[in-house]
């Protein structure tokens, strides 16, 4: 029996490849189990960005890898950018490993492990990888069948100094607007009615394209509405510096691009912005709130804080805590910095300690939580429009959703205690309650319904 078990850690980039794989394999006449016992073949698809997520990596490999000891005919195969990182120092590291596979070879992994017998354990180009999917790759969604992601670019040429992105997936690479295009034509068909547009850099797409016009994150949206009819398009990651009126001015004309932007700041004090290598200073994160707040009023922003970053001072924090009061941003993610080998960042002097990164850490979040909680109160008593995930994890006893303001698994959602309805649905809920990050609603008995 060809029987898998797979494990996608990482982002939804991540997750896409691991689709790639799942529908490749299936192809090759695998069959996914729920039980790591009962497969002939287990997958590991890694995330080597930071250090915590190759530690993680490493956790899930020796926590499955213990199992082949009971069957001892099993393999274990590890994939992801993991791999591509790290490459041929793996092998003594992790001994019960029979086959890594990197980001330029994943596609091929059916023949891969078909021909494991071949003493070769690592199959990888050394360096940045250079694949990029397109639309005819098979792929089968893990995602809920209502939902999905469409990764339009792979690398990225930002080269921030404490990201290892550049050198483990390359350089910018976009997919061409009509291989995209049948890409989104067919997940609608399947039932897709959340499309989120994922990269590294969303407002990237289309700068390495030589099509003979104009490319662009704009013009591809345009394209999107044009030829599908997926009610919601969401967008993940952005980059400050590039998010342009013309990108503003389409999501305030077109409601089916949902109000909500991805964009990682990273910091607001100028002189870690220049020792991070981001292309911007806190001028531009003002204007930027302003702008977005002019064009589309709603707009949830979203955003990712890195502190302890090398150099940082206890003013840059103040300042940084100040910025967010202004700012009042939705939905806010706050990272410890984790050096990296290789990094540009590595090499800075004026280290933070551990546990000046945990106390500014904790001082951020607080100042967040009372800015998010105030910012949800305003939803209290509002009718939204809101898409049923299922049943919640919470409790049998409610249902759980997101309205167009929250991402899938980022984001917090609606827990809705009264009502009929399906998995899938886009339903009119009444807010009844707001929490710093959750809210609490009761769908509206004869409200909308979306198809």
């Amino acid at each position: 029996m060809k029987t898998l078990y797979m494990v996608s850690l990482g982002c939804p980039k991540n997750l896409v490849d691991s689709e790639v794989m799942l529908a490749t394999l299936e192809q090759g006449g695998y069959t996914v189990v729920e039980e790591v016992d009962q497969a002939s073949v287990v997958l590991i698809n890694t995330c080597g960005f930071i250090r915590p997520a190759v530690e993680e990596a490493i956790d899930t490999i020796l926590e499955l890898g213990a199992c082949k000891e009971d069957n001892p005919h099993q393999l274990l195969v590890v994939t992801g950018c993991m791999v591509q990182r790290y490459g041929n120092e793996l092998v003594a590291e992790l001994p019960e490993v029979d086959l890594f596979v990197g980001l330029d070879d994943f596609p091929r992994i059916n023949q891969l492990i078909e021909s494991i017998a071949s003493e070769q354990r690592v199959v990888t180009i050394p360096g940045a990888a250079t694949y990029l999917m397109d639309s005819s790759v098979p792929r089968r969604i893990t995602t809920p069948f209502f939902r999905s992601y469409l990764k339009i670019t792979e690398g990225c040429d930002n080269r921030c100094a404490y990201c290892m992105i550049p050198s483990i997936r390359g350089r910018l690479r976009s997919r061409t607007p009509a291989d995209l295009i049948a890409e989104a034509i067919r997940l609608e068909q399947s039932g897709v009615k959340e499309l989120s547009l994922i990269a590294q850099d969303l407002t990237a797409y289309g700068r390495d394209l030589d099509l003979g016009a104009p490319v662009n994150l704009v013009t591809l949206l345009e394209s999107l509405l044009e030829n599908t009819a997926i009610p919601w398009l969401r967008l993940l990651y952005a980059y400050p510096a590039s998010v342009t009126d013309d990108l503003l001015q389409l999501m305030a004309q077109q409601p089916r691009i949902l109000p909500y932007l991805d964009i990682p700041f990273q910091h607001a004090s100028d002189r870690v912005l220049q020792l991070m290598n981001r292309h911007y200073r806190q001028a531009t994160l003002d204007d930027l709130v302003h702008r977005i707040r002019t064009h589309v009023p709603e707009c949830a922003i979203r955003t990712t804080m890195l502190i302890g970053f090398p150099g940082e001072t206890e003013e840059d924090v103040a300042l940084l805590v100040d910025s967010l009061k202004v700012w009042e941003l939705d939905h806010v993610g706050v990272f410890q910095y984790q050096e990296e080998e290789g990094s540009l960042a590595a090499g800075l002097p004026q280290k933070v300690t551990d546990d000046e990164k945990e106390a500014r850490y904790q001082r951020v979040m607080e100042a967040q939580a009372v800015i998010s909680e105030q910012r949800q109160k305003r939803f209290v008593g509002r009718v939204e429009q809101v898409l049923i995930e299922g049943v919640s994890g919470e409790s049998d006893l409610l249902l759980e959703g997101r309205t167009r303001l929250q991402a899938a698994e980022i984001d917090g959602c609606v827990y809705i205690t009264s009502g009929e309805v399906n998995p899938g649905d886009i339903v009119s809920v009444q807010i009844t309650e707001a929490h710093t990050y959750d809210l609490v609603g009761e769908v509206i008995e004869g409200g909308q319904k979306e198809d």
